[in-house]
């Protein structure tokens, strides 16, 4: 069986409620690097701070479609 296959889809009521705290006023790289960890941690993955902090400036380049983070979020999540 492919890897592939074996990751999570993320609900996308979740991912919008993600979207929408990056997005809040006055949240920096490093606040936005440990929400997205927070969020990881909380569905059972670990995530790197270094590999959350680039996935922070990904996410901008892309207008943090909710597509474009789950992609993201599938590439960042390490099962713990």
């Amino acid at each position: 069986m492919e890897f592939r296959n074996q990751v999570e889809k993320f609900p996308a009521v979740e991912l919008q409620e993600l979207r929408e705290n990056l997005l809040q006023n006055g949240v920096d790289s490093w606040q936005a690097a440990d929400l997205i960890s927070s969020f990881l941690a909380g569905r059972g993955y670990g995530v790197s701070r270094q590999s959350a902090r680039d996935a922070v400036v990904r996410f901008d380049k892309t207008g943090h479609s909710i597509d474009s983070m789950q992609q993201e979020l599938e590439k960042l999540a390490l099962v713990m």
